[in-house]
């Protein structure tokens, strides 16, 4: 006899039900392989925030020059555009698992003599900026190698699920990991800030270890060569809608990050004091934040198939957000639109990379991913440029406004011209 709906079992059921379809899918996590990776992931995105924080302030501490630290990005910036298109083409050639194992321990290497160089107060820049860009280097193979294996682990109509746990974690890392370091700074110091990265690598390897064999499938390419980075590239051309996932990306990151423009912001806008102060905190803080509470409350977004029109969506809806934070003269006001453009851009990402890996062959992930890694490194720093240039020259109002209107006529003509993209279906079984 079934219990009736109005009985405790069958309420608890109702309420479950209803959690389900509101909080994070966590479906993927009873799959031990990919919960070890997820967990991994978890360790590794609050340490390298931590890195984040130390290594501008170790260069700044040493030469008392901002100019420094902006050559740091230089340091970081051409090993992920570089490593981040060979490394997925290794990714594509090699047993994943082995090449998570040599570029997680790579990683753990670099921090570990980071923290030494920190601990015996060097006073060398160079030291500093080639241990970073070592980093970076092990970074860019590692990110699409991870990228290209979470498809092997788990059923394929559990991808938007596992994509959603993913960029959940990693913003959680960018709000708790700076935060933490700042805590951290004044009663530890510096060198701490390497070591607990180091750490947190090292239990990432041992989940990392503890994968299953990832090695390459039928029709990969036996060399990571040139050619096959060419051939990743022509992949992509061919399949409208891959190339559509990332001209999205593109348009929405280059046209609507306006990040160059929060100091000015900050202090003109918001009435920050010219040496900084909270505005400026806030600023940084929404988009991360917004992404974050909206993963927690993702567990709608595995029900929706029609990746393309998720994606476009999204895009549009960041748009439209990044509109409204430029036209508020509101601290809080800039933040909620801030905080709604960070939901919105989750989304997007969200369905996006699952279509990188239901669209993509097996023997074209790790490609497809070194792309992405690229994309996402390269972005935001060109948006950096763009919007510098644009704000100097019509002021940060019509910048920003400006940019999100591109983003949003961007969004309609790539979805006009690709219909195949806007069709697209996610496959709906494991088959």
């Amino acid at each position: 006899m079934q219990p009736s709906s109005g009985t405790p079992t069958a309420q608890r059921r109702s309420v479950k039900s209803l959690l389900s379809k509101v909080f994070l899918d966590t479906r993927p996590l009873k799959y031990p392989a990919y919960r070890r990776l997820w967990l991994s992931n978890i360790v590794t995105a609050v340490g390298a925030q931590f890195a984040a924080v130390a290594v501008p302030k170790q260069l700044y501490d040493i030469t008392g020059s901002s100019a420094y630290v902006g050559l740091a990005g230089i340091f970081g910036l051409v090993p992920l555009l570089v490593f981040g298109l060979w490394g997925g083409a290794i990714a594509d050639t090699v047993d994943r698992r082995k090449l998570l194992l040599i570029t997680n321990g790579g990683l753990a290497v670099t921090s570990v003599l980071l923290w030494v160089a920190a601990a015996s107060g060097t006073r060398s820049v160079w030291l500093v900026l080639v241990l970073f860009a070592a980093q970076q280097t092990f970074f860019a193979i590692n990110m699409p190698t991870r990228g290209a294996a979470i498809a092997r682990l788990i059923p394929v109509h559990l991808l938007p699920s596992a994509q959603a746990l993913g960029a959940t974690v990693f913003q959680l890392g960018s709000i708790a990991g700076p935060l933490l370091a700042g805590v951290l700074l004044p009663v530890a110091g510096l060198s701490t800030l390497y070591l607990v990265d180091a750490v947190a690598l090292c239990a990432a390897l041992w989940a990392v270890f503890r994968l299953p064999p990832l090695p390459p499938q039928e029709g990969a390419p036996k060399k990571a060569g040139l050619r096959a980075v060419l051939d990743g590239f022509r992949y992509l051309a061919l399949h409208s809608v891959l190339l559509a996932s990332f001209l999205l990306d593109i348009v929405a990151m280059v046209f609507g990050m306006p990040r160059a423009l929060f100091p000015e912001m900050a202090e003109r806008t918001f009435g920050d004091p010219p040496g900084g102060g909270a505005s400026l905190g806030w600023l940084f803080a929404a988009i991360p934040l917004g992404a974050f509470l909206f993963g927690v409350f993702s567990g709608w977004l595995h029900r929706i198939v029609r990746h393309g029109v998720g994606v476009t969506v999204g895009v549009i809806a960041w748009g439209l957000a990044v509109i409204g934070f430029g036209l508020s003269d509101s601290l809080w006001l800039a933040v909620f639109f801030l905080a709604l453009g960070g939901g919105a851009d989750l989304v997007s990402m969200v369905y996006r990379s699952a279509i990188m890996q239901t669209a993509a062959t097996d023997e074209m992930r790790g490609r497809i991913q070194g792309v992405f890694t690229v994309v996402v490194a390269g972005g935001p720093r060109l948006a950096d440029t763009v919007h510098g240039l644009a704000g100097a020259a019509m002021g940060t109002t019509a910048a920003i406004v400006g940019g999100g209107v591109l983003v949003v006529v961007g969004a309609v003509i790539s979805a006009a011209l690709l219909p195949a993209f806007w069709r697209y279906r996610a496959p709906t079984s494991d088959a």
